[in-house]
């Protein structure tokens, strides 16, 4: 395979992405291996085996990942975009069951940092339990990809009696978060900008699939579930008010923060209601299951964190509502510009 070494340090050529040799060997000697793509056809095939508890209507979603840098504390690109589709697809009611990995390498990036996000891809996938089936691979001109973009695109099976959607969210249900929320866009943010925080700031992406399976195997009474990523909680919950035209309650001091996330965003001047998440997810269900649905997704070890943060109410309609620490109340809208530099 050409090279081109700084030292003894192979680098990504404009011949990888060639269609010819070094392409070849790239995709058949690097990229297979590693992810485990044991077919090279222009397309996957996908058998839709009858399984328990899934439907016959399927889910598909895609995302594109930009994130800078592409390691971080916690995580790095290759995790990130895995984990991301698996859990666009949990959220809908889906039980995934494959992915497709498009990769857009810049010239010169270091081979060793793509097999290690292709590590990265291939433990995230298996810890997931979900295969990558099919792919693809382009190289563009050094300074016009930001090291590497990943696309990846998710296909699932709809669960059996399982309807999600913000149209079901009802005055009196409850709001529950799985976990503490800014830690992902706060740990990113301080690894390109060298600032160190001391405990650290590490991301919390993770696949969700498995909380969600245990959730939806509790109850039939969870309304929606999304998970609150670029924009962070408060835009995920302005969305669902809007969608649903209800208010949604929330309060402050119900909802979990870490110590050095909550420092880093007053350090900062930074709503950690605003900051990514890639881990967490939020869900609305019908108040009398909320204690023992909780109780259900303390148990999974995504869960541990999970909390009660609010309620639906019926006005004012389109509306989030924050409950502040001091007794206070203040409305919760969308940003209307970027509140810290893209991250994914």
């Amino acid at each position: 395979m050409p090279a081109d070494k700084k030292g003894s340090e192979e680098r990504i050529l404009l011949a990888h992405g060639s269609g010819g040799r070094a392409m070849h060997s790239l995709v058949r000697e690097v990229l297979g291996p590693l992810i485990r793509i044991e077919d090279f056809r222009d397309a996957a095939t996908v058998p839709l085996q009858e399984k328990d508890r899934l439907s016959s209507e399927l889910v598909f979603t895609t995302d594109s990942y930009v994130v800078s840098p592409l390691f971080f504390p916690g995580g790095d690109i290759g995790s990130l975009s895995v984990n991301g589709t698996i859990n666009d697809l949990a959220v809908s009611g889906a039980s995934p069951l494959c992915l497709s990995l498009s990769l857009i390498i810049e010239e010169g990036l270091p081979m060793d940092s793509l097999i290690r996000i292709l590590r990265s891809v291939k433990g995230a996938a298996e810890a997931a339990g979900i295969r990558i089936v099919t792919g693809d691979t382009k190289v563009v001109n050094r300074g016009k990809g930001d090291g590497l973009f990943i696309n990846t695109s998710g296909v699932g099976a709809v669960r059996q009696g399982v309807s999600l959607s913000p149209k079901n969210v009802t005055p009196g249900d409850v709001v529950i978060v799985s976990g503490s929320i800014g830690n992902h866009g706060m740990a990113v943010m301080a690894e390109r900008n060298g600032i160190v925080f001391d405990p650290p700031l590490l991301s919390d992406t993770a696949a969700l699939n498995g909380l969600v399976e245990d959730m939806l195997s509790h109850t039939t009474e969870i309304r929606v579930m999304r998970d609150p990523t670029r924009g962070g909680l408060a835009t995920t919950l302005k969305e669902i008010a809007l969608e649903s035209g209800t208010c949604i309650e929330i309060e402050e001091e119900r909802i979990p923060v870490t110590g050095s996330v909550r420092g880093a965003c007053e350090l900062l001047g930074i709503d950690p209601l605003y900051v990514a998440n890639e881990g967490v997810l939020v869900a609305f269900a019908e108040r009398s299951v909320a204690k023992s649905l909780l109780d259900r997704m303390k148990e999974n070890p995504s869960g541990r964190g999970s909390a009660v943060i609010g309620c639906v109410k019926k006005e004012p309609e389109g509306t989030v509502v924050l409950k502040t620490s001091i007794g206070g109340s203040r409305v919760v809208d969308m940003l209307p510009g970027e509140q810290l530099p893209r991250i994914c």
